[in-house]
């Protein structure tokens, strides 16, 4: 950074959000406050009102954006025909990638700003056009993940205050600043299913689900299903079938509607493919189309070596070393180097 900068700060109303804006200001940054409404009515609303309260406790001003009916068209329905097409989706990465970033970031010139900034747990390495995104040092709370879409030339323009700090930290900031928000519970939902039924909201959003089959991988039929969007990878529970061993699900078939069901030993997978990739050119234009890697299949997994393979279109084939269970079509593969993001993809 300069010594000081105009900053256009993402503001949600959540304690992140403001102490980032609390650190930029005190470092004597003239600070912008930006807010997305992403859902109408009461949602929104609590969303404005929060980030406003946090704007006025910090005396900043705050430019709001109502993105509500583009964020229905480009994150929930996708999301909800995603469900229907036997994928689990992760909007939070598709709202990162579209919204918090795609959206503001050209903001920054007609606000005569020289970066934008976010809450989110993660750092910066490198310097100039080579940049990387890297883990942030809590790593309980280490956001890279759900970022693994920004490119350089996006890095460049971007500021992550809190990529040092520990979640305690930031709340104990929060608390000698005065700021209401301190205490402020951590968000375990997506935004837009608070309740955390992404059932109600598939069904309430598209037709009618059409019931269909559940079957062994072994061929046999052990029962029916009253939509493929109720089941995920690796889920158990639910299944109302009964077998002479804990039955779990191991594929969803959209062509033929059908839930495939197997043993626990049938959720191992050595191998995937990826497609949507972002790769690090500085990183990849050295292996000659291969490399070494740590690969993690979602959020919460421990990333494990591997080997990735770029195809043709875009595409990626996956060796892990080890075989996992949960690899689940929808979901990111992401590609760290130590703890720097090198690239990532969506698995088919």
């Amino acid at each position: 950074m300069k010594t000081t900068q105009k900053i256009l700060l993402a503001l949600s109303g959540g304690v992140d959000s403001a102490v980032a804006a609390a650190l930029l200001r005190d470092q004597g940054h003239e600070v912008i406050g930006a807010t997305l409404r992403l859902l109408p009515g009461a949602e929104g609303d609590r969303t404005e009102q929060g980030a406003r309260r946090v704007a006025a406790e910090l005396g900043l001003p705050l430019h709001v954006y109502d993105c509500s009916t583009a964020f229905a068209e480009q994150v929930i329905a996708p999301f909800c025909h995603a469900y229907r097409e036997g994928r689990t989706p992760n909007p939070c990465i598709q709202c990162n990638r579209l919204f918090k970033f795609g959206f503001l970031l050209p903001k920054l010139e007609s606000l005569g700003c020289d970066c934008l900034a976010t809450g989110h747990y993660v750092r910066l390495a490198g310097h100039g056009s080579s940049l990387w995104l890297r883990r942030a040092v809590d790593a309980r709370k280490d956001q890279s993940y759900f970022l693994f879409t920004l490119r350089s030339d996006q890095l460049s323009r971007l500021s992550f205050p809190l990529g040092d700090l520990t979640k305690e930290q930031v709340r104990q900031h929060a608390c000698e600043l005065g700021l209401a928000v301190h205490e402020q519970q951590e968000s375990q939902d997506v935004c837009f299913v608070p309740d955390n039924d992404y059932i109600r909201l598939v069904d309430e959003t598209l037709t009618q689900p059409s019931p269909g089959r559940i079957v062994h991988v072994n061929g046999r039929v052990l029962g029916r299903h009253a939509g493929i969007h109720r089941y995920t990878i690796g889920q158990r529970r639910g299944l109302g079938i009964a077998w002479s061993e804990p039955l779990y699900v191991v594929r969803l078939d959209a062509a033929l509607n059908h839930v495939i069901v197997g043993e626990q030993s049938e959720l191992l997978r050595q191998q995937l493919e990826v497609d949507g990739l972002v790769w690090h050119e500085s990183f990849f234009a050295k292996t000659g189309g291969t490399a070494d890697v740590s690969c993690q299949i979602r959020y919460r997994h421990r990333p494990v070596p591997a080997q990735v393979e770029r195809l043709d279109g875009g595409q990626a084939r996956v060796t892990l070393a080890s075989a996992q269970s949960g690899i689940t079509p929808g979901q990111a593969a992401v590609f760290y180097r130590d703890d720097l993001v090198i690239g990532g993809g969506w698995i088919r």
